[in-house]
């Protein structure tokens, strides 16, 4: 079952856990599991149906371009990275 790494700003969602275990072959899947195990913590990573802009997605170690779509497999570990915030120079 793919390992989703729960980024610190939304383990208020997990009750503080970190990693989970999660069903699912797509980020789609992955991120719909996770909205049924923690309410609320879907509609953080999701607008208008595909990941939010602000959050990258990387998947094995790899930044992933297909939002949703994007295939996992049993093994993979994934990550949702929030954009940092950041000032002017």
């Amino acid at each position: 079952m793919p390992t989703v790494i729960i980024p610190s700003l939304l383990r208020k969602f997990t009750g503080g856990i970190e990693r989970v275990d999660v069903p699912g072959k797509s980020i789609r899947e992955l991120v719909l599991h996770l909205g049924q195990q923690f309410p609320g913590i879907d509609q953080q990573l999701l607008h208008d149906g595909d990941i939010r802009p602000s959050i990258a997605v990387s998947i094995d170690g790899e930044i992933a371009t297909g939002g949703v779509l994007d295939l996992v497999n049993q093994d993979s570990e994934v990550h949702f990275i929030p954009a940092l915030g950041g000032g002017s120079l």
